[in-house]
């Protein structure tokens, strides 16, 4: 579904990304591990759109999108949820999520999606008239993957969902990004520094460090790998 080949990107002078190519098959869990500055979120951001390569392809849905800008990205049914959030803290859970469907003119299609987000997340529904920016940690995550459900998207990019939160509510997140894969068919690409949890709830891996793949394989067998598990397992 989504293919990267020899992807390059720089923040002026500094070389984030050095020439990685990764492919994510339709309807699959990819995860992409490293430390804090491997070029993780300089990824997903390139991927949709948010910034421009120096050089390589970006191939989404057999259709080349590197440096296409952002809403014609979500347009092709690719959206992202990136790292913080970033919900629109002064509106309401309702405004945000209808935010999110901003390219839909079908109210009725509109008023089906928020029905699928409110069953995924009920919180928001108790909330939907409440100040966003006064939400917990993690019900600001769910809002920020509802928001993004909302396009109707094919393809979904989520940064670093465990972010700050408690560990019950990183349970919680991670059980349902994999009920949104497995019940409504969408692919993800997901970066995160739980490793572990990555891991578990992925069907494929790549490792990044310092911009450049360092490894790739089934999510199991590098869980198993030496390497990882001494440098992002703990063991």
């Amino acid at each position: 579904m989504l293919e990267i080949k020899n992807l390059t990107v720089s923040y002026g002078a500094i070389t984030a990304l050095h020439g990685i190519s990764m492919s994510v098959p339709d309807g699959k869990i990819v995860t992409l591990i490293g430390a804090n500055g491997a070029g993780k979120t300089t990824a997903l951001k390139t991927i949709s759109g948010l910034l421009k390569p120096k050089s390589g392809e970006i191939i989404y849905g057999g259709k080349t999108i590197a440096g296409q800008p952002p809403h014609q990205i979500v347009k092709l049914g690719l959206s992202h949820v990136p790292e913080g959030r970033m919900i629109f803290a002064n509106l309401t859970v309702m405004e945000n999520l209808q935010l999110g469907a901003y390219l839909q003119k079908d109210r009725q299609i509109v008023r089906r999606e928020l029905e699928h987000v409110f069953a995924l997340f009920p919180r928001l529904q108790e909330r939907e008239m409440q100040i966003a920016g006064t939400l917990s940690g993690g019900e600001q995550q769910m809002l920020a993957i509802g928001r993004a459900l909302m396009s109707r998207p094919k393809f979904l990019m989520l940064d670093e969902p465990s972010l700050g939160l408690a560990p019950l509510l990183v349970k919680t997140i991670f059980e349902k990004i994999v009920e949104i894969n497995r019940q409504q068919g969408i692919t993800i690409l997901l970066v995160e520094q739980n490793a572990n949890l990555a891991l578990e709830i992925s069907h494929f891996g790549y490792v990044l460090e310092t911009g450049k793949e360092a490894l790739q394989g089934d999510s199991s067998a590098l869980r198993q790998n030496p390497q990882v598990k001494s440098a992002y397992l703990g063991g």
